[in-house]
């Protein structure tokens, strides 16, 4: 490290995933820079969304209540950079704020944790079922209109632990974090993108600096993905045009094949009675576009009392 620049603080949430993201980039840069273990400090900083358990976040203010703490402390200098699930990000950043890029891509796919069995079919008509994901529940609820879907709050281990001592039949969560946690081996089966297409983002750990910090964005480029920014960059810009917060099930996948990025993009309504899909394809130098002209085209489409205009 240079000896103009300090140690760089990396902040957290504090959950076991997020200290997972957060020391996988951590590794990373000491890999890329050949710095020893001290170089990076992990600061763990309580989010507004880790103190709500007891309700869904479409009711308390949205994928903001994640990163708002992170957010302050970069602003105010605490912290060099944020790091979070890409799936928690706001599409409109605070000033002065911006997200300088993604570690590699990890397995999109939700899965599907059962008590017994391992496929949806296995569950029988009234089997509980717990989210706190409405794209999650709009799109079982649109294969399972028989389930009872209810809201599960709490971390990855938390909502295990529900399944596992009867409380619920089953869950869904996403497949990377699961596998980062080791925790693979829970899996009952993983839900292909046909029919449970990921929320913006999933997969995806985003690192934001503030906008300008040229000497800390030049030290986090050689450990972000190029492919992955450009998903996410199709991805977010499609959500934005449909003002997603929590409100609505929104789910996108934007995939790099070659010089052409593929977009496939769904709308519901919550309970999984409508259902609204665009794919759309466009060069790998028009990735912005693309997303922008697929949300435009999505929110023509949709209802008005699904995304209110």
């Amino acid at each position: 490290m240079t000896q103009s620049l300090p140690k760089l603080r990396l902040g957290t949430r504090g959950s076991p995933l997020a200290l997972w993201q957060a020391h996988a980039v951590r590794d990373a840069l000491l890999k890329a820079h050949r710095w020893p273990d001290e170089a990076v400090d992990v600061q763990v900083i309580r989010t507004t969304g880790d103190a709500i358990t007891d309700r869904a976040l479409s009711e308390a203010g949205g994928k903001g209540l994640f990163t708002k703490e992170l957010e302050e402390a970069l602003l105010d200098r605490r912290i060099d950079l944020a790091v979070h699930s890409a799936k928690d990000m706001p599409t409109r950043l605070p000033d002065g704020l911006h997200l300088v890029g993604y570690l590699p891509r990890a397995d999109v796919r939700d899965a599907l944790i059962l008590r017994e069995g391992v496929a949806l079919r296995d569950l029988k008509p009234g089997a509980r079922v717990g989210t706190a994901s409405l794209r999650r529940e709009a799109q079982l609820r649109r294969l399972r209109p028989d389930l009872d879907v209810s809201l599960l709050r709490g971390n990855v281990h938390t909502r295990l632990a529900k399944v596992e001592s009867g409380e619920f039949d089953g869950t869904l969560l996403a497949y990377a974090g699961l596998s980062r946690l080791g925790l693979a081996d829970k899996v009952s089966s993983v839900l292909e993108t046909t029919d449970f297409l990921p929320a913006v983002g999933q997969g995806a750990v985003a690192i934001e600096t503030r906008f300008g910090d040229i000497a800390v964005d030049a030290l986090v480029v050689p450990v972000v993905s190029p492919a992955t920014g450009l998903a996410l960059r199709v991805e977010r810009a499609y959500l934005a045009e449909l003002d997603g917060s929590c409100r609505t099930p929104i789910g996108g996948l934007a995939q790099v094949e070659g010089d052409e990025i593929r977009f496939r993009g769904v709308v519901l309504a919550p309970d999984g009675s409508r259902f609204y899909e665009i794919v759309r394809y466009g060069p790998i130098n028009r990735a912005l576009e693309l997303g922008i002209a697929a949300g435009k085209e999505m929110r023509a489409m949709v209802p008005a009392d699904l995304l209110p205009h």
